[in-house]
């Protein structure tokens, strides 16, 4: 296939204004699959993606299309649309030629449309909008085309109107992809140069990689040298992704995707963003432009069951092959045993990779409250990076703690404007921009505490605007905060797991909620359990459970009240010496009372 009829898009947009749906169309009205075989999103291909309805990893297929009687291969790829997931996006946009901007022409524009926008132009993509849901009642696709012409700044004059699920302008579309998206520019004389942008495990192939060749070709057989691990491998296999069977090729060429079979079973060789060359005849340099990743927010996962450590290792080294965003390191804790201490983009990236990895590996996991990077500054001037509240160095050595703050923006219909600064303000945000799109909808920037965002703010966001508002977030910078660890002690002891860090005007509060949804949570033992939240050696807020008690006298029928007294009496003595030996077994439900906070 001549690189000139070659169109390597992707697909963005904010969640649920129809991605996978316009993927469906455009697989259908290409013929890849047949009426009989074509279901509801083909290209997302894992259940939890089905359930939620969301896109979670970025999907590729090849699809072939036919204009003015000139075959032209297109290379569809599916992003998702969620915040975060943002790093599938900027992976999948660096690997493409153009995009296609699908704004819901009811919606508008939305927080995450913003984001995925930037993304395209900071790689100079061309990018054609498309106004989708155009046959629903509450469609209105000019002043949506005002609307990305003011918040965004693209021309729209030739945006196409359609409508995924109807098929409505969808031959349309397909024409202009090939008109306006440029074909790929590569050598085809050049040292092989390819560069991997997806991976996953195989339990036959072994380790995967979705590769787009920029120079040269890559073929069956050939010895490839992988630059970043300085390794070399045999290619066994190579194919082009297809939404039901993947398609066997003899080679892939220059600025065409497709899956390259190493056999590896070390999934440690391949790793996203890396350069594939030919081992004889090697390219100078690699290609640039895929950024590590940064996680934002931090959590313990642990096995309920002590001795599946290592399977929970095997299961965290596979997922981080398909989802190269996570990273992991071990920890333990006193109350939780031997687990991992894991980096998640967002708490819905946190949730989906739990999930993943409990139906996927087959374990059963418990996941503690999420945390974001501090920096310490002790008295003695070291700087320290805190990742889990536990690391804290005492109250005494502590000089400064400097919390990471996010820009949000927010975008929301004027009537919930109210509800939502009113918001913003009790999550300690500094507003930095408010912005009339147009007399019914707000543009608001404001920098927020990352721990005000981790837990619950999205929840809440969606709650006071009624599902309308929508939110997208990057890292700024540190901010110095008045912070303070709460930790939570149970019949005296203090459990890790539970210790957040929280700023000291909100910790009495936070202290007094805590302890009373624990007190509801931990089961009632033959002995009374003090539950207590304290900052440093001062315990803030208490609640007891309650003992359960036994009737020791059942079997006195009568005689002498002294008998009953003495029986009393040994219970007493026992309860007091279980209370001073006694130990508590916290139930998973404890450890998701600190997500339910306010």
């Amino acid at each position: 296939m001549d690189q000139s009829r070659i169109r390597n898009f992707s697909i963005i947009a904010h969640i649920d204004h129809g991605k996978s749906t316009l993927a469906d169309r455009l697989i259908q009205e290409c013929g890849a699959v047949s009426e009989r075989e074509m279901g509801a999103q083909m290209m997302d291909t894992m259940d939890i993606e089905k359930e939620r309805g969301i896109t979670i990893k970025a999907q590729s297929v090849r699809l072939t299309y036919v204009k003015d009687g000139i075959s032209y291969i297109l290379n569809l790829i599916d992003t998702p649309g969620h915040v975060d997931f943002s790093y599938e996006v900027s992976r999948s946009l660096a690997s493409s030629d153009g995009a296609l901007l699908v704004v819901d022409a009811s919606q508008g524009v939305e927080a995450q449309t913003i984001a995925n926008v930037y993304i395209a132009l900071e790689h100079n993509l061309e990018i054609i909008p498309v106004l989708n849901k155009i046959d629903l009642p509450a469609a209105d696709p000019e002043r949506v085309k005002d609307e990305i012409e003011h918040v965004i700044g693209l021309d729209c004059d030739d945006a196409i109107e359609a409508s995924a699920k109807s098929g409505i302008g969808i031959r349309e579309l397909l024409d202009k992809i090939v008109e306006k998206i440029p074909a790929p520019h590569g050598d085809e004389d050049a040292p092989t140069k390819a560069i991997i942008y997806d991976s996953w495990f195989d339990n036959y192939l072994g380790a995967l990689a979705l590769v787009r060749v920029y120079d040269g070709e890559i073929k069956k057989g050939q010895e490839i040298f992988v630059m970043g691990t300085g390794k070399k491998h045999e290619v066994l296999n190579l194919m082009y992704p297809h939404p039901l069977a993947l398609q066997k090729t003899a080679a892939i060429k220059t600025g065409e995707v497709g899956i390259v079979v190493l056999g590896l079973k070390n999934i440690g060789d391949v790793r996203v963003g890396d350069t594939i060359t030919d081992n004889k005849n090697k390219t100078a340099q690699p290609i640039k432009g895929f950024e590590e990743i940064k996680s934002f927010v931090f959590a313990g996962i642990y096995p309920i069951e002590t001795d599946k450590f290592e399977d929970l290792r095997d299961a965290l080294d596979k997922l981080k092959l398909n989802d190269a965003s996570i990273s992991y390191e071990p920890e333990t804790s006193v109350a939780l045993g031997f687990g991992f201490r894991v980096g998640f983009l967002g708490l819905l990236h946190m949730e989906v990779v739990k999930e993943r990895l409990e139906r996927e590996f087959g374990l059963d996991l418990i996941a503690t409250a999420p945390t974001v990077t501090y920096k310490v500054t002790k008295t003695s001037g070291e700087v320290l990076d805190i990742q889990n509240p536990s690391q804290l160095p005492p109250v005494n050595e502590i000089g400064s703690i400097l919390e990471p703050y996010v820009k949000a923006t927010i975008l929301t219909p004027t009537e919930f404007l109210g509800n939502i600064i009113t918001l913003l303000n009790n999550k300690r945000a500094i507003q930095e921009k408010m912005d009339y799109i147009t007399q019914e909808r707000v543009l608001l920037e404001y920098l927020i505490p990352m721990n005000e965002i981790v837990m619950d703010f999205y929840d809440k966001l969606k709650s006071v605007s009624k599902g309308y508002a929508s939110f997208d977030y990057e890292q700024t910078d540190y901010k110095e905060g008045d912070l303070v660890k709460l930790d939570v002690l149970v019949a005296g002891e203090v459990v890790d797991a539970l210790s957040i860090i929280v700023p000291r005007q909100n910790a009495t509060t936070k202290g007094r909620e805590f302890v009373k949804a624990m007190k509801e949570i931990v089961p009632r033992q033959l002995f009374e359990v003090a539950i207590q939240a304290s900052i440093g050696n001062k315990v803030i807020a208490r609640e007891t459970v309650k003992s359960v008690g036994k009737n020791v006298t059942a079997k006195c029928y009568g005689g002498d009240i002294t008998r009953k007294r003495k029986l009393l009496e040994k219970q007493k003595a026992g309860k007091k010496r279980m209370k001073s030996i006694g130990r508590v077994q916290l139930p998973q439900e404890a450890f998701l009372t600190v997500l339910k906070l306010d």
